[in-house]
């Protein structure tokens, strides 16, 4: 498999899979969203559109990154997110980077969603799919965010290699990014003591999540990812 690792703004064409990676805490608040029952999410693209499809569906669930704000349900927070019950729910979400990240990506032929707690599951639907050519996305700092960067080619890896990968140092370059620092010490926003830990469990969840568009809406919804048959087990 051809890998490459790009940022956002590096984006010169749509490739035909993209891997969208935001570890702290895009994508690791979607999977604990849908392991909390929901049953899809909306990425949108501004903090308007969020608002506008939450007024249009007061049943939705908005969250964003951040502070709380008006008309916003929750704030983008894995630990926070972790004891609602969202069974059956639409979620809109909104962020920084991840969300930006899946929709400059949108017209690829699959696009995935990941962080480390779904990478194995990333892993195995990039294997089952044969992709010859996967654009890894490293959505955080301009594509210099290393907790992004290192799980992006933590699940590159994985794609490769039957055998076993050691997640020792992705994890341990993740756990000393700039990102987890910034929650850690509480310089960002709507954070929750234990949210870095959650972004650095390795496959808490056994599905991958796949984004499509449905109603001129980018939809990410989980999709579980079957072993191939005769692989060595991860």
């Amino acid at each position: 498999m051809d890998a490459r690792f790009l940022g956002i703004s590096e984006l010169v064409e749509a490739p035909s899979v993209a891997v969208v990676v935001d570890v702290m805490r895009a994508y690791t608040v979607a999977a604990w969203a849908f392991g909390q029952g929901a049953e899809k999410i909306v990425l949108a693209g501004s903090l308007d559109e969020a608002l506008a499809l939450k007024a249009r569906h007061p049943d939705w669930v908005a969250l964003k990154d951040g502070a709380p704000a008006d008309g916003f349900d929750m704030v983008n927070s894995p630990g926070l997110l972790r004891s609602v019950d969202l069974g059956g729910r639409t979620v809109v979400q909104k962020t920084t980077a991840g969300t930006v990240g899946a929709l400059a990506v949108k017209e690829a032929s699959l696009v995935l969603c990941a962080g480390f707690v779904v990478a194995e599951a990333t892993a195995r639907l990039l294997r089952a799919r044969e992709c010859d050519s996967v654009t890894f996305v490293v959505t955080g700092e301009d594509g210099r965010a290393d907790e992004d960067l290192a799980c992006a080619q933590y699940i590159a890896r994985r794609a490769t290699e039957a055998g076993r990968t050691d997640a020792a140092e992705f994890l341990r370059r993740a756990g000393e990014s700039r990102a987890a620092a910034e929650l850690t010490e509480g310089v960002r926003q709507g954070a929750h003591p234990d949210d870095v830990a959650l972004c650095l469990e390795l496959d808490r969840f056994p599905f991958a999540m796949v984004a499509a568009s449905e109603d001129s809406l980018m939809v990410l919804r989980p999709c579980a990812a079957p072993s191939p048959a005769g692989e060595a087990p991860a």
